[in-house]
């Protein structure tokens, strides 16, 4: 597995700053954020020069560029994020289901866009991921499940993320082994309880909430997978560096342990 970490971390930072403060945590790689009002590290109005500036980052740090997160469906806004992504050489977009649970019509169109979507991704040879996320149309495995069945695209994954399943009420260990085979990439963080947020950055923070994550990434490693692992921890944008860069050193720490007693490393 590949160890990476979104740069929304470093939202309030600019996208060096995350690439140096990674690479010196020990990342293998990283998830450029493209998400609008949470960082400024690629801006799609400007895509090529986003792309050039990822490259020349990723050769500098040392960090492989593992994927992007840009949350929306928009065809524009996703048509100029998978352009970059092809320029840039990143092989994965991540974006969200939209929709809202239990109303089958958004169900239904979150499948036609996704649909839609996936025959552009396979276009500019990249892989679109998404994610079950709470309130979304997308929520839990059994939505998932029936995603994954009506998208039977070469170019179409699913990002695995437990923190939302753990507070859609499931068990992440036991909800991974229904979807392994269709994961092509996961995020990771923490989080305490089962509210509707994650909480705070610091309690996103590998082990300092309450899911299983060595159980997890053991079920992930025995599954086979070998793809990107990425820290993705929200609402920083208003920390120092100095805590955005405590917060990716004590997760990479948490999660590399984790791995070691896997043997996936």
């Amino acid at each position: 597995m590949k160890l990476g970490a979104n740069s929304v971390l470093f939202g309030g930072h600019d996208l060096e700053t995350a690439f140096r403060f990674l690479a010196q945590a020990g990342y293998d790689g990283i998830e450029i954020s493209a998400i609008d009002g949470m960082s400024e590290h690629l801006v799609l109005a400007d895509w090529r020069a986003g792309a050039v500036r990822a490259r020349e980052l990723s050769e500098r740090h040392g960090l492989e560029l593992l994927a992007m997160e840009q949350p929306s469906q928009d065809p524009e806004r996703m048509e100029a994020a998978m352009q970059a992504a092809a320029e840039a050489g990143i092989p994965i977009i991540n974006c969200g289901p939209g929709g809202k649970t239990g109303d089958e019509a958004s169900f239904q169109q979150c499948l036609e866009s996704l649909g839609r979507l996936a025959d552009r991704a396979a276009h500019y040879g990249v892989t679109l991921c998404v994610k079950a996320h709470v309130g979304a149309a997308i929520h839990d495995t059994p939505s998932t499940l029936r995603a994954l069945a009506a998208i039977d695209h070469p170019a179409f994954g699913l990002d695995m993320d437990p923190s939302h399943l753990h507070r859609a009420g499931e068990n992440p260990v036991e909800s991974l082994a229904q979807v392994a085979h269709r994961i092509r990439h996961v995020h990771i963080r923490d989080c305490k309880g089962r509210e509707k947020g994650p909480g705070s950055p610091e309690l996103q923070a590998n082990g300092r909430g309450d899911i299983d994550l060595v159980g997890y990434l053991r079920t992930l490693h025995a599954s086979g997978y070998a793809g990107p692992v990425d820290l993705e921890v929200i609402g920083a944008k208003a920390y120092d560096v100095t805590a955005c860069a405590v917060i990716a050193a004590e997760a990479r720490g948490h999660i590399q342990a984790c791995l070691q007693a896997c043997g996936a490393r």
